[in-house]
């Protein structure tokens, strides 16, 4: 396995700083887009554990390190193939669940 430079000490700090923005949202904001907001929070922290920079999630990936941004900041939800190989990348598997609305079970 290769190595991976580290990320500028501002750029982490200013990604640390927009995960925090991204929870402080979930927990004030239940709103429709409470599951991506979470969901980019958990894809940056990932990456940031993995020590990977976006340009290097990017190419893992097959897309761009503007498209990875993009998701992180909370920009348009990616589609579900590519969440799925983000998933992939991050060596993590992607959990999408369906629960009955209070009250709502079948018959």
């Amino acid at each position: 396995m290769h190595s991976i430079p580290a990320m500028p000490e501002r750029t982490e700090e200013a990604i640390r700083r927009r995960l925090e923005r991204l929870r402080e949202r979930l927990g004030t904001e239940p709103d429709e887009g409470w599951l991506f907001a979470r969901i980019a929070a958990e894809v940056a922290e990932r990456r940031l554990a993995l020590g990977l920079s976006q340009s290097d999630l990017a190419r893992l990936v097959g897309t761009t390190q503007s498209a990875i941004a993009r998701l992180e900041r909370g920009g348009r939800p990616p589609r579900i193939d590519t969440l799925l190989r983000i998933a992939d990348a991050l060596d993590c598997e992607l959990l999408v669940q369906l629960q009955p609305r209070n009250g709502n079970e079948p018959g």
